[in-house]
């Protein structure tokens, strides 16, 4: 099967590679990924927006099927136009990932059906209402821009903001800016728990979980620091996590398949990959929100476990004939190696070299991310999120150990957060979780 993968992060290096196995794969990216490059049969680096350019790549190459990797793709309708050609998409419909783009419909979505896991919250489009709705709110809340923001339009008080009247000041930057695509703003309570995300391979019926991550969005080591693009992630054997219960996980997985129905009743049927991000409360699982794609870098994690042909996957999505997936029992840890001074970077074009034969002797992978390749193959840096590392073993303990070992062999101006998956962390995170359910 020949199968286009639109996109050019860890993320989309992570599902080319996962196809390869039994499929060939076709990359349009919007710079050169050397790991996708390396991948692929054929490829093009082109503007990710250019819909005709990449229908003309897709047709030109004789693609039966895509796998879109990105959100930006998705809020602009490439699998409608994708559709239009006679190509089906492993994502959304432009209507239908509206889950992710637009924060308003999704909340809306919730009240309109009554969906569990739901937190209070309000939309506004007038400034002095969002003023009032906070004023009263009286607790600390959560502000977020209706549309897409990169993954760093989210604030939070208590964290990137000192109190409500910062929080006020935020959500006045949001309006003056049109932040999203919208001048509007989502105000949500502020939840106390644990975060951690489930992902999974949807028909527009039928919903199969794949295994629960946690990623660690703070730039700096012991939750510190800005919110992110995730520094690392991990997944264990058992699918579930260290404070995270069969109980827990399954009422998440029920919260999404309710959320694939009520999207085919107000828009169009969600085929693709849906990422639920929850938060685990005193009284069980809270849904943050949704992105209607997999995540970065928990597709790493899920995807180095799966044990069935993800090209026949995708081809059961399309077709909506979804029946049934296998991960292996074992953990995963992924660490992300970020330019030094993240995320207060520049763009700039300082080399890193990767003796990738030493890692993969290792049992240990690499996954290309903001990076690119010149004419001389060198690996340049750019602003963001650069090389992911993970190692699959048996505990997270195994696992945490050999990616640490695994970025030894990474070298140049870089950084990452030795803390993800340590003992230490996932202690403090059991804790937190007995003292939040008492």
């Amino acid at each position: 099967m020949k199968i286009l993968v639109v996109g050019s992060g860890a993320r989309e290096h992570a599902i080319a590679k996962a196809l390869d196995r039994t499929a060939d794969v076709y990359t349009y990216m919007g710079r050169k990924n050397p790991g996708l490059a390396r991948l692929s049969v054929n490829y093009e680096v082109n503007d990710e927006s250019d819909f005709g350019s990449i229908i003309k790549f897709a047709k030109d190459n004789e693609v039966e099927l895509a796998f879109i990797g990105p959100e930006a793709p998705l809020e602009k309708g490439i699998v409608d136009e994708l559709a239009k050609e006679g190509i089906p998409s492993v994502g959304p419909t432009k209507k239908a990932a509206q889950i992710e783009t637009n924060k308003a419909f999704m909340r809306q979505l919730f009240d309109d059906y009554n969906i569990p896991g739901s937190i209070k919250h309000g939309t506004f489009y007038d400034l002095d209402e969002a003023f009032k709705y906070i004023d009263e709110f009286g607790d600390p809340v959560v502000i977020k821009p209706i549309g897409l923001t990169g993954g760093k339009g989210v604030k939070i008080v208590g964290d990137q903001l000192a109190d409500n009247n910062e929080a006020k000041e935020y959500v006045k930057e949001i309006f003056d800016q049109k932040m999203g695509g919208f001048e509007g703003v989502v105000i949500e309570e502020l939840l106390l728990g644990e975060e951690y995300t489930i992902q999974a391979f949807v028909d527009g019926e039928h919903i199969l979980p794949m295994p629960a991550a946690q990623d660690h969005p703070h730039a700096f080591e012991g939750n510190k620091g800005p919110i992110t693009g995730g520094m690392g992630s991990y997944s264990d054997k058992n699918h579930l996590l260290p404070f995270l219960t069969k109980k827990d996980y399954d009422e998440s997985v029920s919260i999404m398949k309710q959320t694939i129905d009520a999207i085919k009743e107000e828009a169009e049927p969600y085929k693709g990959i849906l990422y639920g991000q929850f938060m685990l409360c005193a009284d069980g699982p809270k849904i943050i929100e949704y992105n209607a794609r997999f995540g970065d870098p928990e597709s790493m994690n899920v995807l180095s476990l799966l044990e069935y042909d993800l090209a026949q996957i995708a081809r059961q999505i399309v077709d909506g004939e979804l029946n049934t997936v296998v991960f292996s029992n074992k953990a995963s840890v992924c660490k992300y190696v970020v330019p030094d001074k993240y995320p207060n970077t520049e763009a700039n074009d300082t080399i890193v070299t990767i003796d990738e034969e030493k890692i993969n002797d290792l049992d240990a992978e690499v996954y290309y991310a903001a990076v690119y390749s010149d004419e001389n193959d060198d690996i340049k840096l750019t602003s963001s999120r650069a090389i992911a590392v993970l190692a699959v073993r048996d505990t997270i303990s195994e696992s945490e150990k050999a990616c640490e070992e695994a970025i030894n062999y990474i070298n140049g101006e870089v950084y990452h957060r030795r803390d993800v998956a340590t003992e230490a962390l996932l202690n403090e995170k059991i804790e937190h979780m007995k003292e939040i359910r008492g």
